[in-house]
């Protein structure tokens, strides 16, 4: 039986190189690899020879008949991909000329320099991290990582839902590069506090910044700062031990509803933890003190909102199985499905979302905390008490039309809730004596190169969410960094980069066999 890609997918396309049948795709040359929710294999391509399980860094590939109930429903997922329409149409057509007989390996490029080159990374999150492992592989180089907290790797350990385990487990992959003896890793140092940017530029012969885009975009709305109103990002943090967040003013005690503004995978995340039974949670790495509030919690509802319809709902399908699939009880008003086109959208993945909303919304409703799915509805306003708390959300009804303009209809309503996340966003800020775009909210880049005004800034680089923008997944930042390095590297032999490391000696390299 074949494999199947499930819900823990992290993108990071280590299978693909793996699988000896090209079998898994988008791969990171085809044109759907930065925007897929997932990868796919191919059920009738692959051999179930299994190279994949062990290239898999998150355990995200599990053989046909092994699959739990839980994850059942991902082999038609998985096929519907190569086959969405059952007449033998393939999304990610399969060349049966490219089907190797073995798994495509790549030595890495022998650098034309000698002498021993440094480099420093700031920032050490997935982006920081698989662009040390792509340096560590030319022998000259050792890479000095620089993490302002005390516990490294960034969002796979303080952005990652503690009952997310597989997803999490992509940090023994990069312990192990952190722990080659090439690479150092100097936490609590605060660029710009402990170190300047000069500093590092004066050290190393290079720098990449890997600082992500470490802000929320901002609800403006009426008393969008009032108490218990917090991003969802900062309960990620307050959940997940970010020293950061350790004192957020959560109160989970004096309501018994909150509201999610956003319906992206975050949103789906902060709503699973606040109503799941805590005692499921006792035995992963959530901070003891969100434990201990969740055990006292009154919140048996959370609402999501989302402002377009569910066509164009922001989870993924995967996030999507994984949280009806796993004992959530969510709930989704049929009446919300009833603006959606008649016509089947021709996407399979935004087709499969509107089959699993629909099954949901037939389901005869069980007591319990709950997860509610709304649509069509933008915040207007946060409504406060005389406390200055957050009682409630004013939200305005929309419709949306196929190209998702949103119209709004005139309708208002008030949901009541103790506590109001927003989770809309992300935003990189600027970074002291680097260029900045203020409108995208990214340092602006060629290729991984920083430009100012569109003339590279020799020496300086960018990958991870502030070179791209907070878009993809954690292996996502594996194709990313690739492309900043391989810039980093091609300068390094033209001779582009200072020397701090001793004098370098070029060499020429046979260009034979």
């Amino acid at each position: 039986m074949p494999h199947v890609v499930t819900q823990a997918c992290c993108g990071d396309a280590s299978c693909v190189y793996a699988c000896p049948v090209n079998c898994i795709h988008p791969t990171p040359d085809e044109p759907g690899f930065g925007t897929s929710e997932m990868l796919y294999i191919d059920p009738s391509t692959c051999v179930d020879c299994g190279a994949c399980v062990s290239a898999c860094p998150v355990g995200a590939i599990v053989p046909g008949h092994r699959l739990t109930d839980e994850q059942a429903r991902f082999t038609d997922v998985n096929a519907a991909h190569f086959d969405p329409t059952g007449d033998g149409a393939a999304r990610f057509p399969v060349d049966p000329a490219r089907r190797l007989p073995l798994a495509p390996i790549d030595k890495p490029h022998q650098l034309a320099v000698d002498a021993p080159v440094s480099v420093a990374i700031v920032g050490s999150g997935p982006s920081a991290m698989y662009a040390a492992d792509e340096l560590l592989r030319q022998p000259q180089i050792s890479v000095t990582v620089y993490e302002r907290l005390r516990r490294p790797f960034g969002l796979a350990r303080y952005g990652v839902a503690p009952d997310h385990l597989a997803t999490r487990s992509v940090m023994r992959l990069f312990d192990d590069i952190a722990g080659n003896p090439r690479c150092d890793i100097r936490l609590g140092t605060t660029i710009g506090r402990d170190l300047t940017l000069d500093d590092l530029r004066a050290r190393h012969s290079a720098v990449i910044w890997a600082g992500g885009a470490p802000t929320d975009r901002r609800l403006a709305i009426d008393n969008a700062s009032a108490r218990g109103v917090h991003s969802a990002t900062a309960l990620v943090g307050w959940y997940n031990d970010h020293p950061d967040h350790d004192d957020l003013d959560v109160d989970l005690t004096t309501a018994s509803r909150a509201v999610v503004i956003g319906n992206g995978n975050v949103a789906l995340d902060v709503a699973r933890i606040l109503t799941a039974d805590p005692e499921t949670l006792a035995d992963t790495t959530i901070s003891r003190h969100a434990l201990s509030a969740l055990r006292s919690s009154s919140i048996d509802e959370v609402v999501v909102l989302g402002r377009r319809g569910p066509t164009h709902a922001a989870f993924t399908l995967p996030e999507l199985i994984g949280l009806v699939d796993h004992g959530a009880n969510v709930v989704v008003d049929p009446d919300e499905l009833a603006q959606v086109p008649a016509v089947a959208p021709a996407d399979a993945t935004t087709r499969a979302k509107l089959d699993l909303l629909a099954e949901v919304a037939g389901r005869t409703p069980r007591g319990g905390r709950r997860i509610r799915l709304a649509f069509h509805r933008s915040p207007a306003a946060i409504e406060v008490g005389t406390d200055g708390r957050a009682t409630g959300v004013v939200v305005a009804h929309n419709t949306v039309d196929d190209s998702g303009t949103i119209t709004p209809t005139g309708t208002t309503e008030t949901i009541d809730a103790g506590l109001v996340l927003t989770s809309i966003g992300y935003r990189g800020v600027a970074v002291p004596g680097l260029p900045f775009d203020d409108a995208l909210g990214v340092i602006p880049h060629e290729a991984g190169r920083v430009v100012d005004d569109g003339t590279p800034v020799l020496g300086m680089y960018v990958t991870g969410w502030i070179k791209r923008g907070p878009s993809g997944f954690i292996g996502t930042n594996k194709t990313d960094s690739a492309e900043t390095v391989a810039s980093l590297l091609a300068d390094l032999e033209a001779g582009l980069l200072p020397d701090r490391g001793g004098p370098r000696r070029r060499r020429m390299l046979s260009r034979l066999g």
